[in-house]
């Protein structure tokens, strides 16, 4: 009783979905079709963000002039530098570092931001309990994988 006031709680072979939105009803098999297309193309994407995130971390790391050889975090080089801003004697080297830093940070977290948003809605689409959907996103995911990681070893 409780399972049908509030919808299936099983994995269903539908052509007969609402993803996400209301105005996303999904009621014939091109409809989808269309849709595991979608969600499909939102799981590759996903995995794409996941590299284009890793790459631009590696140039920030790159963009620093730390030694690797330094047991010391990145923000504690760059932020935790002694406050020299009150005396105005910050060379023009290091507000430049930090500038970078700030940028490539601010970079990082838009791309963190969308990475959420995205997996949020690959994840709320499988909730659907729709197995073509799910799928899709598995499916998705593989391709997204194989496509997006041979990405990190190049330059």
């Amino acid at each position: 009783m409780l399972g049908t006031r509030l919808g299936l709680m099983h994995f269903v072979f539908s052509d007969k979905v609402v993803l996400l939105f209301d105005f996303w009803s999904v009621h014939s098999p091109t409809g989808m079709v269309l849709s595991v297309l979608v969600v499909l193309l939102l799981a590759v994407l996903y995995e794409g963000i996941k590299v284009g995130k890793a790459k631009l971390l590696h140039q920030a790391l790159g963009s620093l002039p730390i030694s690797i050889s330094q047991p010391i975090s990145i923000s504690q080089q760059v932020i935790a530098e002694p406050d020299q801003d009150s005396a105005g004697s910050d060379s023009p080297a290091v507000g430049r570092t930090r500038l970078r830093w700030f940028l490539y940070h601010f970079g990082q977290s838009l791309v963190h931001v969308a990475q959420v948003v995205i997996g949020y809605f690959v994840m709320l689409a499988v909730m659907s309990y729709n197995t073509w959907i799910f799928l899709g996103v598995i499916l998705g995911s593989a391709v997204g994988y194989y496509l997006a990681y041979p990405l990190l070893s190049t330059g």
